[in-house]
């Protein structure tokens, strides 16, 4: 996918564009506010751009309506799109939120590392103690974390702002905005249910666990990583009701598989891999899917078990490999993959007869393979 490899060089050209606009803002005030930068940008720098993709495929599978011959784009050069530079920016943008997000989630989490790194509150927590500052190390690690998140989210909202001004079609453009603020609640809100989930389950009926567990995967990410970018993009092409209805058919069902992925990898994935530690979302004790579906099949015994040390951040390396054998065992990583696959040809035939242009479709299905066949 030659334009897709193109388009992230450009976005990531927009994101270091944008970070040094902010580096001379924050110099201006004082040097101490460094910190807020160079964590940006390691946090930034990396990543598969998997929200700036769908983004700019919505919109050019909206905007290939138009055109004669359904072609690609040009990502350079004079020929280039004249509405492309907008479609740039905005996707910068939706990085820029996910780099938010991601940095709130952490300190939620109490996660240590992200990308093979340490998270940011860690990375603070660690210039704490460098420079050995009175007060708590953890604590102002957390609270300077939580600033940079909100730095993050503002950025984001202006560099967001900034594409939507280069969009001649106004009624898109609002429609565009609505997409993103729609986005923001529902993630945050998800990210809330997730929470929630954690400290609530054992006050809830065990017959609800799946469902709820479902719910947060729609609305913290399903949504957010897949269907919004979609709708997003589609709404900058001045996308009709129906083309964006087809955009939600594809983007739901892949976002649920993207999660369920998500939550394979935060079980079984491969450190070296996903630069996170082996078994993380068990010491977190996310109660995903995979572990409601675990808990159905397993005897009560083991349910026990489960239940006990699922979210003690004290895990040793052969307990976590004892809940892994426990869930692989019980079948719930089988029939997730099954679940995976299922959403996969749901969200590819929801493709098939869409008013969407042809070469976009195309794109779109491959990516759908790529994010669900992914290893971190």
């Amino acid at each position: 996918m030659a334009g897709s490899t193109r388009l992230v060089d450009r976005v990531a050209a927009r994101i270091d564009d944008a970070l040094d606009v902010h580096a001379t803002e924050l110099a201006s005030i004082s040097p101490d506010l460094e910190p807020f930068v160079a964590r940006a940008r390691e946090l930034l720098a990396g990543g598969k751009r998997f929200r700036a993709l769908f983004c700019y495929w919505g919109w050019r599978s909206v905007a290939a309506i138009a055109e004669s011959g359904d072609p690609l784009p040009k990502l350079e050069g004079p020929d280039l799109d004249a509405e492309l530079p907008a479609v740039i920016s905005v996707a910068a943008a939706l990085e820029l939120f996910h780099a938010a997000a991601l940095v709130h989630d952490d300190i939620i989490d109490s996660s240590d590392l992200r990308r093979g790194r340490p998270s940011a509150h860690r990375a603070f927590e660690a210039l704490h103690r460098e420079e050995g500052w009175d007060g708590d190390p953890a604590d102002f690690g957390a609270a300077s974390a939580i600033l940079l998140g909100d730095l993050l989210l503002g950025w984001s909202d202006q560099l967001f702002e900034e594409g939507l001004a280069r969009i001649a079609d106004r009624e898109a453009a609002a429609a565009a905005r609505a997409e993103f603020t729609r986005m923001r609640t529902e993630v945050t809100v998800g990210q809330y249910l997730d929470v929630l989930e954690e400290d609530s389950w054992r006050s809830r009926p065990d017959g609800e666990a799946l469902p709820r567990a479902h719910k947060v995967i729609v609305y913290k990410s399903a949504k957010y990583s897949v269907e919004a970018p979609l709708a997003i993009g589609g709404a900058l092409a001045g996308g009709s009701l129906a083309q964006l209805t087809a955009l939600r058919a594809f983007g739901l069902p892949l976002g649920v598989a993207f999660q369920l992925r998500d939550d394979m990898l935060g079980v079984f994935g491969d450190p070296a891999v996903t630069g996170k530690p082996s078994g993380d979302d068990l010491r977190e004790g996310k109660r995903t899917v995979l572990i409601g579906l675990a808990r159905q099949k397993m005897p009560p015994t083991a349910v026990r078990v489960l239940d006990e040390l699922l979210g003690d951040p004290g895990l040793d390396e052969a307990q976590v490999r004892m809940l892994q054998n426990t869930v692989r065992d019980s079948g719930a990583a089988d029939q997730v993959e099954r679940i995976i696959a299922h959403n996969v040809r749901v969200a590819r035939e929801a493709l098939a007869d869409a008013p969407l242009g042809g070469a976009a479709t195309s794109a779109l299905a491959d990516l759908a393979e790529r994010v669900t066949r992914r290893d971190a």
